[in-house]
């Protein structure tokens, strides 16, 4: 893996062994980064299910203000945390050593008072197809204190799987495809849920 544009350019990434983890490609990720390009300079990212962490540090090298991963299996923490330092890293990340759900719901507690994201992204295993639905609908839902104004939450996933065009607040705009992945983009759809309805 390589990282594609930015401070970073052209960088390699370590992948963690095994296909328990599977890497967005470098082509997705291009696809991915030229949409988000207006987004990205300035913003706070969410990596969930952050692997490698090859996204998140593609938002960092790209100018994200601050990036967040999550990822609770041993082998890609030490994988990403090997990534980060190869690359002199050393701020503008926290990296959450906990299940995606486990963290989302801890956002939407009462007593959780979430920092907000511009952008947040998930790339669940494409085996574990009931994670979709259960971040999604946190997102969707009692975390959606995470998300900033005019947030933009994206979802990888198999081509075949079809996603649900509405979790809660959210609402899908864009659908893209490639090979044998897709990549959903979903916002608050504030047709329904007017502006800052569900700050924290």
């Amino acid at each position: 893996m390589r990282i594609i544009a930015g401070s970073f350019r052209s960088r390699t990434l370590v992948a963690p062994p095994g296909l328990a983890t599977r890497p967005t490609s470098d082509r997705l990720r291009e696809t991915l980064f030229n949409v988000l390009a207006p987004r990205i300079e300035g913003a706070a990212f969410l990596d969930l299910y952050a692997g490698s962490g090859a996204v998140g540090i593609e938002a960092l090298s790209r100018g994200a203000r601050r990036v967040e991963f999550v990822e609770r299996a041993p082998a890609a923490l030490k994988v990403l945390r090997g990534n980060l330092e190869k690359l002199g890293l050393t701020a503008g990340f926290r990296i959450s050593a906990a299940a995606v759900g486990a963290t989302l719901r801890r956002a939407g507690s009462p007593s959780g008072r979430p920092e907000q994201y511009e952008v947040l992204f998930l790339d669940p295993p494409y085996d574990a197809a009931s994670e979709y639905e259960t971040t999604l609908g946190l997102l969707g839902g009692s975390a959606a204190g995470l998300l900033a104004d005019g947030a933009v939450v994206i979802a990888e996933h198999r081509r075949m799987e079809r996603l649900e065009d509405r979790y809660g607040l959210l609402k899908r705009t864009r659908l893209l495809e490639q090979g044998d992945a897709a990549l959903s983009f979903y916002a608050v759809d504030s047709a329904v849920f007017p502006k800052n309805q569900f700050a924290a």
